[in-house]
């Protein structure tokens, strides 16, 4: 059975974190463990971390050394990493049981390095309960597989659903940006020749927060993605602003979903 490392980056979650963590630890893929990075919180978080590692061994927090953002903290959970496998979950999203056996299932099947699912959208107050049964949820299809390529122009994979292969790909840091760190790092496997095979089951839920309109977040990210496409990816400016242009018209068609 293979050891799957779950990162998970903490920020002042004390709400959504426990209904986050129990959805990890009731895996049916129970060989597992759970690095958690406090990013130095001013609410109860820390404290009901502690309270979950005294109860599952599997559970291993651990505060930052000082405050870096979600990227830096996911970091400092992979470095911890001793799994087969290195999964992503934040704070205020969950697991359905199946996920983690279901996805290592899929990758060993299609020989995939870098794997992520469908989803289901749930509004930011979803109770975190009801997980095996979601009625209302919307849900976000994965595609069968993202080359680099398509992956300039839209990025394909929720982050709550990726995992990959270390004994493939070896241990990858998520680049220290500001933003879009996950993407970037998603990017950077694909550069190397790599595919994203994507699993049509939906196997995650994503508490989608409002904070103004859906197009003017996803417009927001732009500087993002030029800094992206021109620093991280060395893209040229015609080339870059080509794919800017292209994924400001697929988020813009995507804020209706």
């Amino acid at each position: 059975m293979p050891l799957v490392s779950v990162v998970m980056p903490v920020y002042n979650s004390a709400v959504t974190l426990g209904a986050a963590i129990r959805s990890v630890l009731t895996q049916t893929h129970s060989d597992l463990e759970l690095l958690v990075t406090d990013d130095k919180s001013s609410d109860d978080s820390m404290d009901l971390l502690m309270e979950f590692a005294q109860q599952d061994d599997r559970v291993l927090p651990k505060s930052a050394p000082e405050r870096g953002g979600a990227g830096r903290a996911r970091n400092l959970a992979i470095e911890r990493a001793k799994g087969d496998y290195i999964a992503f979950l934040d704070s205020d999203d969950m697991w359905l049981p199946e996920k983690i056996e279901r996805q290592i299932e899929f990758a060993a099947a299609g020989k995939a390095p870098l794997t992520f699912t469908s989803y289901y959208k749930m509004d930011a107050d979803y109770d975190g309960e009801s997980t095996e049964f979601i009625p209302n949820g919307r849900v976000i299809r994965a595609r069968e597989h993202v080359d680099y390529r398509a992956m300039l122009v839209q990025d394909y994979i929720g982050a709550l659903t990726a995992m990959y292969d270390r004994n493939v790909l070896g241990t990858r840091l998520m680049p220290e940006m500001r933003k879009r760190q996950d993407y970037a790092l998603w990017l950077s496997i694909m550069r190397d020749g790599f595919e994203a095979r994507g699993l049509p089951e939906p196997l995650a839920v994503y508490r989608a927060h409002q904070a103004g309109s859906l197009s003017s977040n996803k417009l927001s990210l732009v500087p993002y993605n030029w800094a992206l496409y021109r620093e991280h990816e060395g893209l040229s400016v015609p080339r870059a602003t080509r794919a800017l242009a292209g994924a400001v018209w697929q988020s813009l068609r995507n804020s209706r979903i």
